[in-house]
């Protein structure tokens, strides 16, 4: 660990790492070093953003190796401390370190985290049935796993549309899966989708949260995102199928970093690229061979095929040898028993002759338009239809509602049509009760839409699908106290039953996806209203998704010339950049929407979060202005969950003034209000803020019961941050009741639930927690660890108070080791941040800063 005798010139000790064994105590040393750094230079720590900008790296990557999460490459190990302004000597020193945490991680036996068990995903779809042939390719595939783990294996497998390269891909994955322990992801990347392939961010978000990453603990920025995926997965024995991509740049940021790991991608493009940069072996997928096309066709149609075997040849050459093709064939003619196969193959081969699609130069890819323009043929119209409307639909997948109102029918004509389509293979199973479409099926029903259907009939079932999903969004909302308008008057039978909270998060869950694509695609009147109805449940964690609804709401405000609309939407953008920290691109929006706002209800809504910012910057004079103009301008309209937001956020700023009965007051007012506006989120929030006052007053019992009534509201609404936030302050309650083993299982879980949603403040408020129950059980070199890595978070983000709370916490962990020269230091940090917070918090740490200057250092 980093010593320096008492008498020292800190700015010209010379760090002692001999005592280096693990990379806890690696991460303390360099935390050391950017201490250091920072008081040469005079004007503060290095941030992990400006280490990051300096290295060329994401700060993500700065975060894990700062603490310690992580263990640094030699070459990024050698560039940190330089950057961080260790001295030559210093430099082989520190190597000579890493190198010997380094080798004591390979000797360690692993063993899984207990308090953080990473994810195990099982994402393969179900094997093929009656997979057949492709015997050459699986063994190529086969032997890519017998190279050993010096590098990263990635195999592109490639070939035309419909050849079965998915198949292949999904089928090996199933034979292989027991040499992949730690999980199996798979993610169609769409990227022949008519609309929109997937984008490396949102992929990367969907692997994140499959690995365990929930919510938004996703950076904004790709690279981040990419580099928090390549740590997330190091060193895990995983396999990685990534479906349907369309470029290199698609697949190159979801690449892991770790030879552990197995990629397999599919693709119409050959990935050139892919191969000659990153080391892929390309295998090419080719139509299948004619005994193994007839074989699948045998195995498909059963006895019919043996009684019709020159009929079933003909077949696998009018399907082009393409399995995607053979597979609905098969069905087609297993749905007509009474019709010969030679029949049929007349039948498809008099299509193949009048289709305009098939003047494609011998394309094969013409064969599966042929097939599906065969198979749709065939179908009931009613049937037909809804395979044509279905290419409408914006999102990755849909239920039985989504194919109503795309049709304008009823749920058990949807039901009948979905079966029939699910049958022919048009449709397939994605989840319970959802289905999706392979992106050919998809082109192609939009094909046939557009030839088909009259303009003013595709606009009509688009209409109603942004019907429905607006009114389950008021629905939803409403039904989890999130503030929602009445639903619209959309009619009963396609909207479904959201009065239960459970139902009503469930529906938001599984539909957010396909909101998300409906607002980058839907009329601007419906993307305005969404992101409107949608502010509070996206405000619960999803940050990602609100950036995208909000930033579509906002240009489709401003195309249209909604003033209202585009300072709702500023509003959320500037809402989910207040969670993400980032509090200055927040102002920015909040202002803008302030300005724009046309009466007094929007504008408490802009005052109210601006207050709440500057009150997280410690700024509490502004804080209180702004909220008191909230608090008047709700009040004028009407408002009362504006006038129970303003009174909880006064109430929060007054309390950490020390001002705890007046706070109590308002909180109390808060509460009231909100419960009896419905506003189930605005009552927790204010319950939440209620017990931490109660608890600084005493009121332990009290605190206790305001905080229990908080927590089932946050976990009925599924608002993770509220839960968390919660977490931690029943956690001091219990420190402070002298139960510090409860405190620290409420502090973990909060910790867990911060690190999922990507909260970075309340993580560090977690950490802190942590920190002090550790003293309270007398493990002091544990609370100088948590509160070390929560100042280093607090500090990243420029939250002020847990910086101030982690200065105490490491003054005390230091005095309790014996170093008083460094608990001095702290205390002396304390008092600035409390002092420049105006918290009453300052007058206590200057009452232990005076204990310790009748102490001699030890």
């Amino acid at each position: 660990m980093a010593r320096r005798s008492p008498g020292d010139d800190p700015d010209r000790s010379i760090l002692d790492v001999s005592g280096v064994r693990t990379l806890p105590d690696l991460a303390e040393v360099l935390r050391a070093l950017r201490r250091r750094h920072a008081r040469q230079r005079g004007d503060g720590e290095l941030t992990y953003r400006e280490l990051a900008s300096r290295a060329g790296w994401s700060t993500a990557a700065v975060a894990e190796y700062l603490t310690g999460r992580t263990l640094p490459p030699t070459d990024r190990f050698d560039t940190l401390v330089r950057l961080l302004g260790a001295a030559p000597v210093e430099q082989g020193a520190l190597a000579t370190a890493r190198d010997r945490v380094a080798e004591g991680q390979r000797r360690a036996p692993r063993r899984p985290s207990r308090s953080r068990r990473p994810a195990v995903p099982r994402q393969l779809p179900a094997d093929v049935y009656a997979f057949t042939g492709r015997e050459d390719e699986l063994a190529r595939l086969d032997a890519l796993l017998d190279g050993g783990p010096a590098a990263m294996v990635i195999s592109a497998v490639s070939g035309t549309a419909g050849v079965g390269k998915t198949a292949l891909a999904v089928h090996w994955a199933h034979r292989v899966v027991d040499r992949f322990p730690d999980g199996q992801l798979y993610l169609n990347l769409r990227g022949y989708d008519p609309d929109q392939p997937v984008s490396p961010g949102d992929a990367l978000t969907r692997l994140l949260g499959a690995t365990g990453v929930a919510g938004a603990d996703i950076p904004l920025d790709v690279e981040d995102r990419a580099a928090r995926f390549r740590t997330h997965v190091a060193g895990r024995r995983m396999l990685i199928v990534l479906d349907n991509a369309a470029t290199v740049a698609q697949v190159r940021p979801l690449l892991p970093g770790t030879p552990t790991c197995v990629v397999l991608v599919t693709s119409r493009d050959s990935l050139a690229g892919l191969v000659a940069r990153d080391g892929a072996r390309r295998i090419h997928l080719d139509r299948m061979p004619r005994p193994d096309a007839t074989a699948l066709l045998d195995h498909l149609l059963g006895a019919r095929a043996a009684e019709e075997p020159d009929a079933v040849a003909t077949l696998a050459d009018l399907c082009a040898r393409l399995p995607l093709a053979l597979r609905v064939a098969a069905e087609l003619a297993a749905a007509r028993p009474a019709t010969s196969l030679a029949a049929l193959t007349a039948e498809l081969a008099e299509r193949h002759r009048r289709l305009d699609l098939l003047r494609a130069g011998g394309d094969p890819r013409a064969a599966v338009a042929e097939v599906f323009s065969w198979s749709v043929q065939h179908l009931p119209e009613p049937a037909a239809r809804t395979f044509r409307l279905l290419g409408l639909h914006p999102g990755p997948d849909l239920e039985e509602h989504a194919v109503a109102a795309l049709t304008g029918g009823d749920l058990a004509a949807a039901r009948r049509d979905i079966e029939i389509l699910a049958r022919a293979h048009l449709i397939h199973p994605t989840g319970s009760g959802r289905y999706g479409m392979h992106d050919l099926l998809r082109a192609y029903a939009t094909q046939l839409s557009d030839a088909h259907e009259a303009e003013d009939d595709r606009r009509a079932a688009q209409r109603r699908l942004c019907d429905l999903y607006l009114a389950g969004c008021h629905a939803a909302t409403a039904a989890l106290g999130l503030g929602g308008p009445r639903s619209l008057p959309i009619p009963a039978h396609v909207t479904p039953d959201l009065s239960r909270p459970d139902a009503a998060r469930a529906w938001l869950d599984a539909e957010r996806p396909c909101l998300v694509a409906a607002a980058a695609h839907g009329p601007p009147a419906f993307v305005i209203a969404l992101s409107s109805t949608l502010y509070r449940y996206l405000d619960g964690g999803h940050y990602a998704d609100g950036l995208s609804i909000h930033g579509h709401a906002r240009r489709a405000a401003v195309r249209t010339g909604d003033r209202p609309g585009e300072a709702q939407a500023l509003l959320g953008l500037g809402v989910a950049h207040l969670h993400l920290c980032q509090y200055a691109q927040a102002i920015g929006y909040l202002e803008q929407s302030l300005a724009l706002a046309g009466d007094p209800a929007a504008e408490a809504r802009a005052l109210n979060v601006l207050g709440n910012v500057e009150r997280l910057q410690g700024r509490h004079e502004p804080a209180i202005g702004y909220l008191h103009r909230a608090l008047r301008l709700a009040t004028l309209a009407g408002d009362a969950s504006q006038q129970g937001f303003a009174l909880t956020n006064l109430g929060t700023v007054v309390a950490q003034q020390g001002r705890y009965d007046t706070a109590t007051d308002h909180l109390a007012r808060a509460a009231a209000l909100l419960g009896r506006a419905g506003n189930r989120l605005g009552e927790a929030i204010a319950l939440t803020n209620l017990g931490l006052a109660a608890q600084r007053l005493g009121g332990f019992a009290a605190a206790a019961e305001h905080l229990q009534r908080a927590l089932a509201l946050f976990r009925l609404l599924g608002h993770r941050e509220g839960e968390a936030n919660t977490l931690d302050n029943l956690g001091s309650v219990h420190l402070s009741l002298g139960q510090p083993h409860d405190a620290i299982e409420h502090y973990t879980r909060a910790l867990s639930l911060s690190r999922e949603i990507n909260n970075r403040e309340v993580e560090a408020w977690a950490l802190n927690g942590l920190g002090d129950a550790m003293r309270g059980v007398g493990r002091h070199s544990d609370a100088l660890v948590h509160h070390t890595d929560a100042l280093a978070l607090a500090t990243d983000v420029s939250a002020r108070e847990p910086q101030a709370r982690a200065h105490t916490g490491l003054g005390h962990a230091h005095r309790a080791l014996g170093d008083l020269t460094q608990a001095r230091y702290h205390f002396q940090q304390a008092v600035a941040g409390y002092t420049a917070l105006g918290s009453g918090e300052a007058d206590h740490i200057r009452t232990l800063l005076a204990d310790l200057s009748v102490q001699t250092p030890s």
